[in-house]
């Protein structure tokens, strides 16, 4: 795996941290245990999925087998989530300083792997097997030269970066996610390619730190599948982080001159020390035999599931990045849950009813939830748009807010919540409220209800519940309520 390179003779700033989270997650010295002679569940996959079904399958009593060919924790902990966030704390506080900034997401990074190491696996009844996966029937899996035997098997192999078919690119070695932690001085320039939420993070923490940073995006705007005002509202933030921006811009070739990158566009050459990939997933299925056991992809290699989270094979199950598009470690959570239940007792549970956020971490932070305007308005779904600004918030007004907003999507009469998009400080924090609201069918008008303290930013549902109920008075209403007061006067 990229990102478990060994230490180098001279030390990088945070190698002692590295050297804490290998010896974690994935120890040199580690044996594979005996295997036993038939398992409940073998989970193959130690990223979020993995993890989180292996130990809750043990804890429930299941003989479970957990396999991972690279370093417990996948992508989250190793290459994603940890480093990235941890990137991105420190040089919104701290800009300027690569060693520091560099170090602390090791820290951190070695801190959190304790959680997802080995050694807490073994000791909660799992057992841990190192080395590749493949299977060799339906209930067989091959591992470092030994075959277990399980009642089910869990695949939950997770997702990769993808490099996009530009002459040159593949020969040229860039950078994906899962190296670009590994940098251990401080470049010069950077180019990344791609402005989906990845690249933007990145952008945004690498033009903190002071390097020359262009973001490379073939879509007329960044983050494309976001609102359009949540777009424009980091893209400003990025030019004024000193990012350079190239919108509707394709790389026709990459090579390397020396010790540059050049990167061949429409308008001209572009040359950057460090070029970084951040355009795209392909699943972790290649090495499986997948075929063998009648496990079916699709055209994106994606393993096809139920919405039980059964593949074609009824023994099988698969969980997280390698069976869905959506490849966020909470989704992964969730599936993992619902394949606990269904692998090991009866297939009762389901992602049908699954409320899926998805947060950027960029500043401002961007949440959403549910169906966008786009695709209710091409559905032919009616909806009413609900706003609240934070500064129109006393909050906001009191923290200085000039950027942030929340944007219910709510269904005409019923007052169901069909989508939300948040902008601006804690937005990921915010979101949780709307998700356990459509999760449980509560509609808008319940937040008019609930006591929320003031002064604080989740005022904004109530609100919006205060919009929707006076949208709510009829003409009829209206004359009824005259009526009364007049009486009543």
């Amino acid at each position: 795996m990229t990102g478990m390179r060994q230490d180098p003779a001279d030390a990088y700033p945070g190698f002692e941290h590295d050297r804490t989270w290998r010896r974690l997650v994935a120890p040199p010295d580690y044996v594979n245990p005996e295997p036993k002679r038939r398992y409940h569940l073998i989970v193959i996959g130690a990223g979020p999925a993995g993890l989180v079904t292996a130990i809750a399958a043990a804890g429930l009593g299941a003989d479970v087998a957990l396999i991972e060919r690279n370093a417990m924790g996948g992508d989250c902990l190793n290459v994603g989530c940890v480093p990235s966030k941890s990137l991105l704390e420190f040089t919104a506080a701290k800009r300027g300083d690569f060693d520091a900034a560099m170090s602390w997401l090791r820290e951190v990074r070695a801190r959190i792997a304790s959680h997802d190491s080995v050694e807490r696996y073994g000791a909660a009844g799992v057992d841990v097997f190192l080395g590749g996966a493949r299977f060799a029937a339906p209930t067989r899996v091959e591992v470092a030269g030994r075959e277990l035997v399980g009642r089910r098997i869990v695949i939950a192999t997770g997702a990769r970066a993808a490099l996009p078919p530009v002459p040159g690119l593949a020969d040229s070695r860039p950078l994906t996610n899962e190296s670009v932690f590994d940098l251990q001085r401080r470049p010069k320039s950077l180019a990344i390619l791609g402005g989906g939420p990845v690249g933007c993070e990145l952008a945004q923490a690498f033009g903190r730190l002071g390097l020359e940073v262009d973001l490379i995006e073939v879509a007329e705007r960044l983050l494309a599948s976001e609102a359009a005002e949540a777009s424009a509202l980091v893209t400003a933030a990025l030019r004024a982080a000193g990012v350079t921006i190239h919108l509707g811009a394709q790389v026709a070739k990459v090579a390397r001159r020396g010790p540059q990158f050049a990167l061949t566009l429409a308008n001209g050459e572009l040359a950057c020390e460090q070029l970084v990939v951040a355009a795209g997933r392909t699943p972790n299925t290649d090495e499986l035999n997948l075929a063998a056991v009648g496990v079916e992809t699709d055209a994106a290699g994606l393993i096809v599931v139920d919405t039980y989270l059964r593949t074609s094979n009824p023994k099988i199950f698969a969980a997280g990045d390698v069976c869905t598009k959506l490849g966020f470690t909470h989704h992964a959570d969730a599936h993992a849950r619902i394949v606990v239940q269904n692998a090991l007792f009866f297939p009762t549970a389901t992602t049908k009813r699954l409320v899926v956020p998805h947060c950027i971490y960029t500043e401002p932070e961007i949440a959403a939830t549910g169906r966008s305007a786009a695709e209710l308005e091409a559905s032919g779904t009616a909806f009413a748009r609900y706003r609240v600004a934070y500064e129109e918030l006393d909050r906001g007004r009191t923290q200085g807010d000039t950027t942030g907003f929340i944007e219910l999507l709510i269904a005409p009469g019923s007052g169901k919540i069909l989508g939300a998009t948040i902008v601006g400080r804690d937005a990921g924090e915010q979101i949780a409220s709307v998700c356990l609201a459509m999760a449980n069918d509560l509609t808008i008008d319940k937040f008019a209800k609930t006591v929320l303290p003031y002064p604080t930013r989740a005022e904004t549902l109530k609100r919006i519940a205060d919009q929707y109920n006076r949208n709510r008075l009829t003409p009829f209403t209206r004359r009824v309520l005259e009526t009364w007061f007049q009486w009543t006067r």
